[in-house]
């Protein structure tokens, strides 16, 4: 196929966001369930492959379709070209764009007649569904993959087909053949992917990347799990103290020290129970994800010895404090010419300079946040002397801090 590369990378974006995307053929047997086994789930005698043969509303070429089900998933449809006499379909979806509320599931549960268990079945089945609120975006991939296929965007339509459920629908449940789906199946699928998905999350977290985490929160439900307590607060703030959990391990498996990750874990343990909205929570998350990431960036000591760790730590840990080598030294217990020559091979620096670059982003820091006085601030490094303490900032910054805040001024 001369799109194959395209398509590939179409493939790609939908598994991004944690979309499916199945390509069906003729020859293709069995027909993956496209719905991620939600109409077997609703009834276990489901023929997938007779459900794609008789719908004959999508087998027009150079058409796009947007469908939405009378489940209320969505799909986008397409007929790829092809050299065979038989057609290949691109299935993009389940997704949803709304809100699966309880009351939609006992509308969807009266309507087909669904147990009481397969009631339950649905509520775990939505929750784990992508949710898409606006789908333009994703939408317009397709469209442009539409335009290559097709040679222009005058070459191909978009229709959409809306199937609603039809007003005398079978008593799913009264049929002979019926049988209750297997729970335990269905729980133990949908609790692998939710593992699946926190350890991508732990990972990106691992390794300091913002975009892949805040990716992989957004694609994986988080902000959308299954409500446990009655009050949508305290089951916000319930989650956002599982996530600080999980947030914490990533940072840990980014060399972080326990030092850093406990200030920064205590701190967002009382953000959380100062959450007053379930739109409170879910920004609070977000925050949490960049701000765990920064601190895997800012200090993690992958590849530092353990000897090295506990000098970045402690300087880390008070600038104001005796950092000199002779000091470090001493509390290690170690020869100051060894820890100074593993310090420089680990760190690219010496010592001297390590603690005078910390000390000097700390002023940055301060000079762009607060109105302390450039003394006050050359104290709070740990630089008494505001003389030495103005040499080094220049030294480091190009100007001295008289003149970097007037800039800021």
């Amino acid at each position: 196929m001369h799109y194959q590369a395209e398509l590939n990378f179409l493939q790609k974006i939908f598994n991004n966001f944690h979309v499916s995307t199945n390509i069906i053929c003729p020859e293709t047997s069995p027909i993956p369930e496209f719905d991620l086994g939600l109409r077997r789930m609703i009834n276990n005698n489901v023929n997938y492959d007779l459900l794609i043969s008789l719908n004959s509303d999508i087998t027009q070429s150079n058409v796009i379709y947007r469908i939405h089900d009378e489940f209320f998933c969505n799909y986008i449809c397409l007929q790829l070209p092809n050299d065979k006499t038989s057609a290949s379909h691109l299935v993009i979806g389940p997704y949803t764009t709304r809100n699966i509320t309880k009351t939609l599931l006992l509308q969807l549960t009266a309507r087909f007649s669904l147990s009481p268990k397969q009631l339950k079945q649905l509520e775990k089945y939505y929750t784990n569904l992508i949710m898409i609120p606006n789908e333009d975006t994703i939408f317009s991939v397709v469209t442009t993959f539409g335009e290559f296929l097709w040679g222009g965007i005058e070459n191909f339509t978009v229709e959409t087909i809306d199937k609603r459920i039809p007003d005398r629908v079978e008593p799913i449940a009264t049929r002979p053949d019926f049988q209750e789906p297997e729970e335990a199946f269905l729980t133990m699928q949908i609790l692998e992917k939710r593992y699946e998905a926190e350890n991508e999350l732990i990972h990106s977290v691992s390794q300091g990347l913002i975009h892949k985490a805040e990716m992989a929160m957004m694609n994986n439900n988080f902000l959308s799990l299954e409500q446990r307590v009655s009050d949508p607060v305290r089951d916000i703030k319930n989650y956002c103290i599982i996530m600080n959990t999980l947030l914490r391990k990533g940072a840990e498996q980014g060399f972080v020290h326990p030092l850093h990750i406990d200030s920064l874990s205590s701190r967002f343990a009382r953000k959380i129970e100062q959450v007053t909205s379930p739109e409170g929570g879910q920004a609070l998350q977000k925050e949490m994800i960049h701000k765990y990431c920064l601190l895997v960036k800012n200090h993690s000591m992958k590849g530092f010895s353990l000897l090295v760790q506990k000098v970045v730590t402690r300087i880390d840990s008070d600038l104001t404090a005796d950092l000199s080598l002779k000091t470090h030294a001493e509390l290690l217990n170690v020869n100051a010419s060894y820890l100074s020559t593993l310090f420089k091979k680990e760190t690219g620096m010496t010592l001297t300079d390590y603690v005078n670059k910390k000390r000097i982003e700390n002023a940055v820091f301060l000079l762009n946040s607060t109105n302390m006085q450039i003394q006050t601030i050359a104290q709070h490094c740990g630089i008494p002397d505001v003389n030495y303490f103005t040499k080094l900032f220049k030294k480091f910054i190009g100007k001295t801090p008289k003149e970097y805040k007037n800039e800021l001024t």
